[in-house]
């Protein structure tokens, strides 16, 4: 078929454009050959004549179908030609957000301006192991790629990131380093990769800054080679950098800025240890400030500051050389500040006291005056002498300058140093991947030196891409032997030649800059008369003399001459060099020192088995001479020249950065830019080359699959090779369009659009026919259905109508009935009205005649009172007058008395005779006092001595006494009380007497107080009845209220109920699954570390899988001592040779997973606990209310023993103190009145006993009735009305005790004379006063108990009005609230109090559990003991002579053997023995297959029984940790085989089991049998080793996952996704080069059919081995989840999955899953859940995406998939035929904006490494271990049954 002939109407085409490059027609009109012109209709509808070319009649290009639009490779294109390129890159950008493109072996990336979640761990996984093709484009993709050819090839491997400032070639590289640096490791101590990745902060902080184009420029290139070992681990890295942009230094253009560092310093300078620094704002200093833009948004100097410093620390740069190197940035600031003046035309002179030359002197440690001299002047050498030359102020400041570039170089060739010598190692490089992030081509309006050169090595590695490129065309062809023909590329090498070869621009100017008076000028004159006639690429300016035009690969660039000579010399002046060598700074001298002194940082490369190449230039061995020998330009062509034959040396990987627009707005496409950047970076070339062949290229399966359509039936043929020749022969007519290779078809460009057309409209004629046929069928059914609803209606319109009719008669009859019974109702009611009238006025009027005759009584009986108490008050009255009357004339008569006496007293006193007798004899005795007062002095002298010496002894004797006189005071004491005691009862007897005459009076008055009490009582229960009335009303209110919205709270209650214990237990999977991860960590710590060892013990040899030596049979309980004890012995071998910090932070990395370990066991028992009190919450409630019930009646009960038991203790008293007072006094008189008393007294004690009796009877009935009555009625009403009820019949009971006991008494009366003759009067007198009082005193205690109870009650009462105002106020805010606030707030308040309550009481109820099983273990171990012990003594007791008269015992032999203990004995020696032949060396497939399923686990614990029973702790201790540690080694030798895992999993378990069943708890022994109790653990708790059983169990389960995942990880992709089980469903679209190149070659293609056979084989062996089968469960839950996972995570990043067709093969294949688990009975496993996002994303693929509708039913029925999945999918989603429609990008933003809300996860892909907690439920065996036999083929005859 003709090209021509493709252009007919309807035909899309691609026409230039100036704003657009290219723009999209469509022909209107057939295209006719000769036609001068093509009739067009643009886009936008408009129409368009667009003229073809008079000489050369090329047409269009030809735009590509639809479906091949967004493809993955460019090379999939049908046309391939630079606008299919640019519209298939911005179709990806704009419209699906991909910014990475295949281009053949080229990966293109678009700078998106924006961070995007595509460069996750998650994403990094899901690339390793994949092959390029299979996955969507991404730089992980490329790494891959590269790390599998080296691997795969064992060649070492380059990954090229090109592309022109602010495309995102840095950070391009970073991801690249990153994914090596996650999927390899690292094979040293260290962590190596961490270093590898923190060198990128470093090298960003010094060498790059922001432009115009980039806010994060690199300014150099950069070749980092990352090293591997043998085992293709990280060990090391090295960085070579190229053409520093030392001129940033010291000069910025507009909006840019110098190097980060220095703005990173500036910015912390107020931290402490910057003051020294003297720095400031970056204002303030020029060489930060010339590009004026010293701040760039949304970056913070400080925190990068942070970063950068730690990043020095993680490389072994400590915190002395940091500050050093922030020194000398600094000191580079100061000096651009330093100011220069002119001092005369010819010299010039830097003010004195200059602060900033001051600052730098101080900072680098060099003098002030050297510096001010030098830099100011400089010194001319001549062959006969020197002189010192002064500098003008121009020169001057030049060579500040130049000595500030010439510092930051040292800095920063000495900082790359340092670098490659903390990423050196000295383990042997195996091979290395290199990854160069480098300058793309550059043009400016003005270029210069430097973009000379970055244009150079472009040229230079565009020339070895074209080869490459070439040679893979070459290659593939051959590889498919087609027919080879030449094809023409563009060869850039007279570009090259220009540039260096001889004679060539760079060799030119390196002769000018040795001539002595070299110029600029004189250089462009070179250069014009070397090139510009011989040379067609060489060019000049017309309008300038002083630049000259190159014309490159990409475009012509024109470089201006100036400052070429000065660039490629860079000298500085040698003096300054000098001052700065003889600086007291040690680091600027290490800067400074001469190349062979300095230390090298590829010294130790010899250890690593290959020469590195430095990274400085090389120098010239003069040193004595000038700094520099070689020129700029020199030494970066040597550079470059060892760069391009290290890259020839590996094999090279593309990637091209593009910058989308140059004003870094995210997702925004300028095509101008585009093009000028593919067209520079070769991508076009690739397409040309690609073109010129046959760029579209086809399997025959594909080709056969995709093109069925266009086949006949006859045309297939079993042979499909042969039958795609056939139909290709016969659809293609011209053989030049294609052409058979082995196993691809090759096409030219345009055939497979063309055969797409084909398709396309066979496709369209079947579906015309398709809808002819359905829409016949839809409008016969349609009309059906018409006819068919109007007979129906007619039919109901005459049954209404019928039944209308019969409605009305029916209500005529009811409507007269009605009447006639609500007549008679008026009647009957009118007559009731009035009989009820009559009846109440007769009752008023009786009530009022009789309440009219009780006031009249009442007032009568009143009045008598009245007069009777008057007429007593007038006596008392009058009595007292009389009596004061008298007393007060006693009172007068005495006081005339006396006055009378003092009158003859005082005149006796006055009269002199008196006194002269008083006085009389006076004088005589004041002398004789006198004189006795001075003997008495003497005395007193002399006495006191003696009382000195006699007061100790006095002080002793008085105590003596003074204790004697109390114990005497006491005795008197006690003599008094039993005086006083015996006066009292004397008394008392009379007092007897007394009262008993007024007993009469007192039972009237009790009488009368007891109908008073009855009468208030009775008023009060009304009142009570009242308020109890009220309350009911209340309370009915309430509950009217509550009703209202019982309904809606008990939902929303059960809602929460139902969310909380969902959060409960998805709290404690997310705990059990962080505990299951910290022992994944630890086992893989543990591995490590037996590595670590196995490498110390035999340095120079690998050692086997086996963790131990061949000598098995030495193994003992010691053996973890013995290891550790080599470990430490290795460890000291090892610091000869290696670095120890790896053991010791394994060490402590061990010992925090074990404290977290622990933390986070605790964690999850408090979740239990916590999960447990909410299910127990019920049964807390029901046993806290009956414990209080309970309570309050044992309360009581010990409250009236309490008092019985004092009362008892009193009379015990009172009767021997009596006893003995009767017997000291036998002779007094009225002795035997005491006995009598005693008798009395006895009697009243009995009597109490009875009456105590009967009050716990009527409180016993008291309690019951309470009891009863609460089920009836509420607790406040229940507990007033019988606390009353219950108080009024005590009372009247025990009045009416009262009242036949005074009846008695009164029957006594008229034999009171014969009493009183025989003396029996006065003892029944006495009997009958005690019981009085004993009555009256129980009388009045239940009268104050009444009391209390009723007040009690009152208060209850209060309480209970209280509760309910406060409900009503709580009630009444929450309707306030709106009704989901409202629920919530009542809910929280009764949740947090049931909560508080139900938590103490847990806490209590626990303590209380955990004691009582303490108790029945202690128990338990006594009895069996003591059981022993009886038994022993019992066989002890039995006599030899009895023992040898029994014959019988013989026979009793072998019933005896036969009656086991379920228990195995060994010898310890043979222990060793017993591990080695049951867990080392048994084989699942051999011996276990025919065993008894778990049957090592049993021979185990019966061993371990037998340890426990002869209560041997050592032997229990090395018996479980042989068997842990024997697992550990068998799991690590055979880890990657299932059924090993399997089995010992299976083991693990039931020996777990085994553990619990017989541990003798309560909980494990319910199941058990009374034999299997008797078997039970009796000496030793072994809960603790249960636990790390458990966690070896997690382990092996663990284990189990991962190998499963290893051999289902292969097979799920293929057979979920690519595999067409439903033939003819799919339909394969065009793929490109990638999908030729794989890494791996193809293994077979596997099947759902593989999947389900690989699934049984799982199964089956799990119940083979005895597996529990709710852990079967759980294996299979996480199988599914496994496939589930990794089958979305292929689907979200392989666009060519993405639909219709390959959704429903998905559903179609979940299906068959779904199957399977109903056959073998899972489907309540859980695992059908998992697959529920990949049954969502597949629906997703096949529902409509055009409405608002369509958008809302995405949104309610995706609720699995997370937003960025939803998103992902609808981007991706791709037509692969053309009656598809895309999604819009609108329909894409309707969904994100009704999801935003969703709280999800953000994280795109999910997690396949994720395994869910898992939990070993309790499996009790029934079978007996009596029952065992040990099979011979164990070798196990050492043992022996017991």
């Amino acid at each position: 078929m003709a090209a021509s002939e493709l252009y007919t109407k309807s035909a899309r085409v691609w026409i230039p454009d100036v704003e657009e490059v290219w723009k999209s027609a469509e022909l209107t009109k057939d295209y006719k050959n000769g036609d001068a012109s093509l009739q067009l209709m643009l886009e936008d509808g408009s129409n368009l004549e667009h003229k073809l070319d008079p000489k050369t009649k090329n047409l269009p290009y030809l735009r590509n179908p639809d479906i091949l639009v967004g493809e993955n490779d460019l090379t999939a294109l049908s046309y391939l030609h630079e606008p299919a390129v640019l519209h298939n890159l911005k179709v990806r950008f704009i419209d699906s957000k991909l910014i990475y493109t295949y281009c053949g072996i080229v990966l293109v990336a678009i700078n998106p301006y924006e961070t995007l979640p595509i460069y996750g761990t998650d994403i990094i996984n899901a690339y390793s192991g994949q092959n390029m093709g299979d996955m969507d484009p991404h730089i992980f993709a490329v790494a891959e790629e590269a790390y599998k050819q080296m691997a795969r090839d064992e060649r070492n491997q380059s990954i090229i990131v090109s592309g022109e400032s602010g495309a995102g070639k840095t950070v391009s590289a970073k991801y690249a380093m990153r994914y090596f640096a996650t999927v390899s490791g690292s094979a040293s101590e260290a962590n190596v990769e961490e270093k590898v990745l923190a060198s990128n902060p470093i090298m960003e902080a010094i060498g790059n800054a922001k432009t115009t184009r980039n806010d994060n420029s690199s300014r150099f290139g950069k070749y980092i080679e990352i090293g591997f070992d043998n085992r293709y681990r990280i060990i090391g890295a090295n960085m070579r950098t190229y053409l520093l942009e030392k001129s940033r230094v010291v000069f910025q253009a507009d909006e840019e800025r110098n190097y980060h560092i220095f703005y990173q310093l500036c910015a912390s300078s107020h931290l402490p240890e910057f003051k020294k620094l003297k720095l400031s704002n970056a204002n303030d200093f020029v060489y930060t400030w010339q590009g004026r833009s010293p701040v760039i948004e949304g970056v913070d100097d400080t925190k990068e500051l942070c970063s950068t410093r730690r990043a020095f620390s993680l490389l072994g740069i400590n915190e002395s050389y940091q500050m050093g190197l922030f020194q000398v940035l600094a000191a580079i600031l100061h000096l651009g500040n330093v100011e220069i003046k002119d001092k005369d035309s010819d010299s010039s002179i830097i003010p004195s006291n200059n602060n900033h030359l001051t600052a730098f002197c101080e900072l680098v440690g060099v003098t002030y005056e050297d510096m001010t001299q030098w830099l100011c002047h400089r010194k001319l050498k001549t062959a006969t002498e020197t002189y010192v030359k002064t500098l003008p102020r121009l020169q001057a400041t030049n060579a500040r300058d130049a000595l500030a570039k010439h510092i930051y170089a040292k800095l920063f060739n000495w900082i790359v140093e340092h670098v490659n010598k903390a990423l050196i190692t000295n383990i042997k490089q195996h091979s290395f991947i290199g990854v160069l992030d480098i300058y793309g081509f550059e043009t400016f309006e003005i270029n210069s030196f430097e973009q000379f050169c970055i244009n150079y090595a472009n040229e230079k590695l565009q020339q070895q891409f074209n080869m490459h490129v070439f040679k893979l065309e070459q290659e593939e062809y051959m590889k498919e032997q087609i027919p080879w023909t030449l094809i023409d590329f563009y060869d850039n090498q007279p570009c090259i030649n220009l540039i260096e070869a001889k004679m060539g621009v760079l060799d030119l100017l390196d002769e000018e800059c040795r001539m002595p008076k070299g110029s600029d000028d004189s250089w462009a004159q070179k250069l014009y008369n070397t090139h510009l006639k011989t040379c067609s690429l060489f060019e000049k300016p017309r309008m300038s003399n002083r630049a000259f035009i190159i014309q490159h690969f990409a475009d012509k660039v024109e470089y201006q001459c100036e400052g070429f000579l000065a660039k490629n010399k860079d000298t500085v002046n040698e003096e300054q060099i000098k001052v700065l060598k003889a600086s007291k700074f040690d680091l600027l001298v290490e800067l400074f020192k001469d190349e062979e002194k300095a230390t090298s940082p590829m010294a130790p490369a010899g250890a690593g088995g290959r020469t590195r190449l430095s990274i400085k230039p090389d120098k010239s061995r003069d040193t004595s001479s000038k700094e520099h020998k070689k020129t700029v330009g020199c030494q970066f062509r040597n550079s470059l020249q060892m760069l391009m034959d290290t890259l020839n040396a590996t094999t090279p990987h593309y990637v091209r950065c593009i910058k989308p627009n140059d004003f870094k707005q995210a997702f925004s496409f300028d095509p101008k830019r585009a093009v000028q950047q593919l067209r520079a970076c070769g991508v076009l070339e690739t397409i040309r080359i690609s073109a010129a062949g046959f760029p579209s290229r086809w399997t025959y399966q594909e080709f056969f699959s995709r093109y069925r359509v266009l086949m006949k039936q006859k045309d297939v043929l079993p042979d499909k090779k042969l039958t795609c020749r056939n139909v290709l022969e016969k659809l293609v007519q011209d053989q030049d369009k294609y052409q058979f290779g082995k196993t691809k078809i090759f096409f030219r460009a345009g055939q497979v659009a063309y055969l797409e057309k084909l398709r396309a409209d066979k496709l369209r004629a079947a579906c015309i026919r398709i809808q002819k046929t359905i829409r016949c069928w839809l409008a016969r059914k349609k009309y059906l259905r018409m006819r068919s609803a109007a007979i129906t209606i007619q039919r109901f319109t005459r049954g209404y109508q019928a039944r209308c009719l019969a409605k009305f008669m029916r209500r005529t009859q009811a409507a007269t009935l009605i009447q006639k019974y609500q007549r008679m109702c008026v009647a009957r009611k009118r007559y009731r009205q009035k009989q009820a009238a009559a009846l109440a006025i007769q009752t008023i009027l009786r009530a009022y005649m009789a309440r009219q005759k009780y006031q009249a009584l009442l007032r009568e009986s009143k009045v008598v009172i009245i007069q009777k108490h008057a007429r007593g008050l007038l006596a008392r009255r009058w009595y007292k007058r009389c009596l004061h009357s008298i007393v007060y004339l006693q009172c007068c008569i005495r006081r005339m008395r006396a006055r009378r006496e003092l009158k003859k007293l005082k005149i006796e006193a006055r009269s002199v005779e008196h006194f002269k007798k008083l006085n009389k004899g006076m004088e005589n005795k004041i002398m004789q006092l006198q004189r006795r007062i001075d003997e008495q002095t003497k005395e007193n002298r002399t006495v006191n001595e003696k009382l000195v010496g006699l007061e100790s002894s006095y002080t002793t004797e008085s105590e003596r006494l003074r204790g004697e006189l109390g114990r005497l005071r006491g005795v008197e004491d006690d003599a008094k009380n039993k005086g006083n005691q015996l006066t009292s009862l004397l008394e008392e007897l009379e007092k007897l007497k007394k009262e008993l005459s007024t007993t009469q009076q007192e039972k009237k008055t009790i009488e009368d107080w007891a109908q008073t009490y009855r009468t208030e009582m009775e008023k009060m229960v009304s009142e009570l009845k009242d308020q109890n009335g009220s309350l009911k009303k209340e309370k009915d209110d309430l509950n009217r209220l509550i009703q209202e919205q019982s309904q809606q709270m008990t939902e929303k209650m059960a809602r929460t109920i139902a969310a909380e214990t969902q959060q409960l237990e998805k709290d404690l999977n997310e705990e059990r699954s962080r505990y299951q991860n910290l022992l994944t960590e630890h086992r893989r710590l543990e591995e490590k570390h037996d590595d670590l060892k196995e490498h110390i013990s035999k340095p120079g040899h690998r050692r086997t899988d086996s963790t131990h030596s061949s000598n098995e049979s030495e193994y003992t309980y010691n053996s973890e001592f013995a290891e550790s004890e080599e470990g430490s012995r290795a460890a000291e071998d090892l610091t000869r040779g290696m670095d120890t910090s790896l053991t010791l932070k394994l060490q402590k990395r061990l010992t925090e997973l074990e404290q977290e370990k622990q933390s986070l066991r605790n964690e999850l028992e408090n979740k239990e606990e916590q999960f447990q009190r909410a299910r127990a919450r019920d049964e807390t409630e029901f046993k806290k209310a009956r414990g209080a019930e309970l309570e309050y009646e044992s309360l009581k009960r010990q409250e009236l023993e309490s008092e019985n038991k004092k009362l008892k203790h009193n009379l015990a008293e009172m009767r021997k103190s009596l006893l003995g007072d009767a017997a000291a006094s036998s002779g007094a008189p009225g002795s035997p009145a005491y006995k009598v008393l005693l008798d009395q007294l006895n009697s009243s004690c009995e009597e109490l006993e009875v009456r105590k009796e009967e009050v716990l009877i009527l409180r016993s009935q008291l309690v019951s009735q309470k009891e009863a009555v609460q089920h009836k009625e509420t607790m406040t009403d229940v507990a007033v009305h019988v606390e009353d009820v219950s108080k009024l019949k005590d009372a009247d009971e025990l009045k009416q005790a009262y009242i036949g006991l005074k009846d008695t008494n009164r029957s006594t009366a008229p034999d009171v004379q014969k009493l009183n003759e025989d003396g029996e009067l006065w003892l029944v007198n006495q009997g009958l006063q005690e019981t009085i009082r004993l009555l009256e005193h129980q009388l009045q205690t239940q009268r104050r108990s009444y009391d209390s109870e009723v007040e009690s009650l009152r208060g209850e009462l209060q309480n209970v009005k209280e509760e309910n105002n406060r409900q009503q106020q709580l009630l009444a805010q929450n309707l306030q609230l709106p009704p989901e606030a409202r629920i919530e707030a009542s809910l929280q308040h009764e949740i947090t109090r049931l909560t508080n309550e139900n938590l103490d009481l847990m806490e209590q109820l626990e303590k209380q559990d955990r004691n009582i099983r303490k108790l029945k273990k202690q128990l338990k171990v006594y009895s069996k003991r003591i059981g022993e012990m009886g038994a022993g003594q019992a066989e002890g007791q039995t006599s030899p002579g009895q023992m040898v008269d029994e014959p019988i015992h013989p026979v009793n032999i072998p019933r005896r053997e036969k009656d086991f203990q379920g228990m195995l004995e060994y010898k310890k020696e043979d222990e060793l023995k017993l591990v080695k032949n049951l867990i080392i060396e048994l084989k699942p497939r051999g011996v276990a297959v025919n065993l008894i399923p778990g049957l090592p686990a049993y021979i185990l614990f019966m061993c371990l029984r037998h340890a426990d029973y002869v209560n041997d702790d050592q032997k229990v201790r090395t018996l479980l940790t042989s068997t842990i540690n024997s697992i550990k080694k068998i799991l690590k030798k055979r880890g990657d085989d299932f059924e090993t895992v399997s089995f010992w999993l299976a083991n693990t378990c039931r020996f777990l089991h085994c553990l619990k069943q017989y541990s003798g708890e309560e909980p494990f022994m319910t199941h058990n049998t009374s034999r299997q109790n008797e078997h039970c653990l009796s000496n030793f708790d072994l809960t603790e080793y249960r636990q790390v059983i458990s966690d070896l169990a997690i382990q092996i389960y663990q284990q189990l996952i991962k190998c499963m995942e290893n051999i289902l990880q292969p097979m799920i992709v293929s057979a979920m996704l690519e595999h067409e089980t439903i033939q003819g469903v799919s339909g394969v679209k065009p793929t490109g080069l990638r999908k030729r190149t794989s890494s791996i070659a193809d293994e077979g293609t596997y099947t759902l059919d593989s999947i389900l056979r690989q699934l049984n084989a799982f199964h089956s062996t799990m119940c083979q081995h005895g597996t529990d089968p709710e852990l079967i469960k759980q294996v299979v839950k996480q199988q599914f989840y496994i496939i589930g996972a990794v089958t979305l995570n292929n689907l979200l990043l392989r666009k060519d999955m993405c639909s219709w067709s390959k959704g429903m093969q998905i559903r179609y294949n979940v299906s068959q899953l779904e199957e399977w688990l109903r056959d073998k009975g899972l489907m309540v496993c859980g695992a059908k859940e998992t697959l529920e996002p990949l049954i969502q994303a597949a629906q997703l693929l096949q529902v409509k995406k055009k409405t608002d509708e369509d958008a809302e039913a995405i949104c309610s029925m995706c609720l699995a998939l997370t937003t960025a999945q939803i998103v992902k999918v609808l981007n991706l989603y791709t037509p692969v035929n053309e009656f598809e429609e895309r999604v819009s990008v609108a329909f894409i933003r309707t969904i994100q904006t009704r999801l935003r809300d969703r709280c999800v996860s953000p994280q795109l892909l999910m997690d396949t490494k994720m395994i869910y907690p898992i939990t070993f439920p309790f499996s009790p065996s029934s079978l007996a271990l009596e029952t065992i036999q040990i099979p011979g083929s164990l070798n196990l005859g050492f043992l022996t049954r017991v």
